[in-house]
């Protein structure tokens, strides 16, 4: 049985149903809408406004590229907390000023003043005729022409060319200025550890005896230094270099504690130790007391205290650098000299 629908249905030999599905007839293309002038397409007036209001805009990026490089000379960061504060956020506002203005302005200028209009192009299998080329090379010419790159517009094209070309020094000299003077690479193979300088309590630089050091306990150490040294900027270099993890375990658990020249690095089962992974240079401050074992928490590279640092799991490739010391005449933890090897990451040219 039929019925009068888009599908008819009837019933096969077996008794199912089948249905056939009458395709419905194709929409018909309804074209390119019928273009809306704007009001600066209308209004000269108008369109004379928002190339000022693109103008302005580009200025104010030329500002803030300029701004962002006396914000870099006037407020350098000088090591306090204050002023690495107050000089980033500086930058920032001056970089942000800077590519701000440049995106807005791209924007307000392209839907402001550039032609909206769509422009419909048949596709062709193979070249297109010579007539269909030079009517593209006429849409693209007359694209160039509204956007106002060629022929008019000039003070908005200069603005745009000052600010693209001001904003990279946003970039470049803080870059360029953060390269030293001081090319001398040696500095990074050695601490400021020195012979009789004295273990201290990172981060309160008090001095350490051998009396407080207990059995199992751990210190975070640096070099004992001036108050006033530790507020400069060269004290954070320094310090980065230098810190330590010094424990304490029973004299006879220590499979090895001298040097390969056979100097005793340690003392009375206090040993210290390079903080930083011989991996990529994190922290190694985990420490496992059962098993004298160091962790380093960013890739589970561990040393064994008791055995000169050794790896004995993970990716590091070399034990931690022990600092030798001793005790002087008051009591105090004392440094015997800087480490004996460069500390941090291997190398391809660490020499011992």
């Amino acid at each position: 049985m039929n019925h009068p629908n888009d599908a008819s249905t009837e019933v096969t030999t077996t008794g199912a149903a089948r249905t056939d599905v009458v395709p419905a007839e194709k929409f018909a293309d309804p074209g390119v809408p019928a273009h809306k002038p704007r009001l600066t397409d209308v209004d000269p007036k108008s369109a004379k406004r928002n190339e000022r209001i693109v103008t302005f805009l580009f200025v104010l990026s030329c500002l803030g590229a300029v701004g962002t490089v006396v914000a870099y000379v006037a407020v350098p960061p000088e090591g306090t907390t204050e002023s690495v504060r107050l000089s980033t956020l500086l930058l920032g506002l001056g970089m942000a000023v800077s590519l701000l203005g440049i995106g807005i302005a791209g924007i307000h200028w392209a839907k402001s003043l550039m032609g909206d209009a769509e422009m419909v192009q048949d596709r062709h299998p193979i070249r297109s005729s010579d007539a269909v080329r030079a009517e593209a090379v006429r849409d693209l010419n007359e694209g160039l022409e509204d956007s106002g790159a060629v022929g008019r517009r000039g003070l908005l094209k200069g603005a745009a060319l000052s600010a693209l070309a001001l904003f990279p020094l946003t970039i470049a000299v803080p870059l360029i200025g953060s390269v030293g003077g001081d090319w001398n690479v040696s500095k990074f193979k050695h601490t400021m550890w020195k012979k009789g300088t004295r273990l201290a309590l990172d981060p309160s630089g008090r001095p350490i005896k051998a009396s407080d050091v207990n059995i199992g306990s751990a210190f975070h150490v640096i070099p004992e230094t001036t108050e006033e040294y530790r507020e400069t900027h060269e004290w954070i270099t320094e310090k980065s270099k230098a810190v330590v993890l010094m424990v304490r375990v029973r004299p006879e658990e220590l499979k090895s504690d001298q040097s390969p020249e056979g100097q005793q690095w340690s003392y009375d089962g206090i040993v210290a130790y390079s903080k930083i992974c011989t991996h990529v240079g994190c922290p190694v401050a985990l420490y496992e007391q059962q098993t004298h074992h160091l962790l380093c928490p960013c890739h589970q590279s561990t040393f064994d205290v008791a055995d000169s640092a050794k790896v004995v799991f993970g990716p590091a490739k070399r034990p931690l650098p022990q600092l030798p010391i001793a005790v002087d005449d008051e009591g105090y933890l004392v440094a015997q000299d800087d480490f004996a090897e460069p500390i941090g990451p291997s190398f391809w040219e660490r020499l011992k």
